[in-house]
């Protein structure tokens, strides 16, 4: 064959990720793409793109949310909206306490006591908001958490003036009842579950499931009851004057919910008119739940309502006819903006039952009914 009639370049060959050319007697190759650049402008466009988007939802959420505030708590941001439109001047802010009382929920959720704090100072700071209505729907939870709050709210009274109504919905036992408590005016459905006037403290001994594994614990101390709760004792060992160490403290801690309902109830009758408690209302405090209508019979509640009754109720305290009623919710950031924040948490199988079960944490004491902690001899 001619090699003249070749032609001077063949089809290339892939070799080693580089394109060779083979011809006559020659070897070439050909220029690396150019690559870089398009890589570049790639990202800066992906850049620009993404900062567009935090500033449209920045401006979005300041058109459909114009007021804000910053109560200065750490970095919580709380927004006001408006549940019932009314002169500015003459405010109602609801603050609503759902769920277990807790200061521990976890990382990316805020702390629920530095939130009605915050929430609370914000209120008190504003000369256009006149009172304060709790709304509670909560089964109780630990007892520190429940009388930070109950202080904040009573703090609250005393430093402004203005009134604060608890309104309880489903449930509002235990610690639900315990920030009610000092409420200027506390108003129940006759459905509410409430009362549950207690402290519970539990723990768990599994030393015999650890002696069915073959596991020996190595205890070190100082100090003769250091181990005194630990679950990993025989139960034999556990002496009489550990547990009434126990039942001393929970004994403690018992007659100090007893004083909060007895001073705050006792001051709601005297400066507002509310129901007196009945004699004899010690003797329904002792953890039993009750309904609505049992609390109010007994003086552990003011009124009969809902939540409109509550909102009269303010309104007749602050001696106006028309407010403008709003609640506080808490500012997040980009994430919840765009509804990304929910995904974000972990999630887990609960129990259906209206309200989702506490996390019992060794060593804390609940103020929470029987049903959400178990029964206790």
């Amino acid at each position: 064959m001619d090699p003249h009639s070749w032609n001077m370049q063949a089809p290339p060959v892939i070799s080693g990720g580089e394109k060779e050319y083979f011809g006559v007697g020659q070897r070439s190759q050909s220029p690396p793409p150019r690559r870089g650049k398009f890589r570049i402008l790639l990202i800066l466009a992906v850049g620009l793109g993404l900062v567009w988007i935090v500033l449209l939802l920045k401006v979005v959420g300041s058109v459909l949310v114009p007021r804000s505030i910053r109560p200065g708590v750490g970095e919580i941001r709380l927004r006001e909206y408006v549940i019932e439109p009314g002169p500015v001047a003459n405010r109602i802010a609801v603050i609503r306490v759902e769920g277990i009382i807790t200061r521990s929920y976890g990382s990316g959720v805020l702390d629920m006591v530095d939130l009605i704090k915050a929430q609370l100072d914000a209120a008190g700071k504003d000369a256009s908001i006149r009172a304060v209505i709790l709304s509670i729907n909560s089964p109780g939870g630990e007892a520190l958490a429940a009388d930070m709050i109950s202080s904040f709210i009573k703090n609250f009274q005393e430093r402004t003036g203005k009134p604060v109504i608890a309104q309880m919905g489903s449930i509002a036992a235990s610690g639900g009842y315990y920030i009610a408590a000092p409420c200027r005016w506390i108003v129940a459905h006759k459905m509410t579950l409430t009362g549950s006037i207690g402290v519970i403290f539990g723990t768990v001994n599994y030393r015999g499931l650890m002696d069915k594994l073959g596991l020996r614990p190595m205890i070190y101390k100082r100090g003769q009851f250091k181990d005194m709760l630990s679950g990993m004792r025989e139960p034999d060992s556990i002496k009489p004057e550990e547990e009434q160490m126990v039942i001393s403290w929970l004994d403690e801690v018992y007659e100090q919910f007893k004083s909060v309902v007895r001073q705050g109830r006792n001051s709601a009758f005297k400066s507002s008119g509310g129901r007196a408690l009945s004699e004899n209302w010690e003797e329904f405090a002792d953890g039993r739940i009750l309904s609505g209508q049992q609390a109010y019979e007994l003086g552990f509640v003011d009124e009969l309502g809902d939540f409109q009754v509550a909102v009269a109720r303010a309104k007749k305290f602050i001696g106006v006819t028309e407010a403008e009623v709003f609640e506080y919710r808490p500012r997040f950031g980009l994430l919840a903006m765009i509804g990304l924040e929910s995904l974000s948490q972990r999630r887990s199988i609960t129990l259906d039952l209206g309200i989702k079960l506490p996390k019992l944490e060794p060593g804390k004491v609940y103020f929470l009914p029987p049903p959400l902690f178990g029964s206790a001899n």
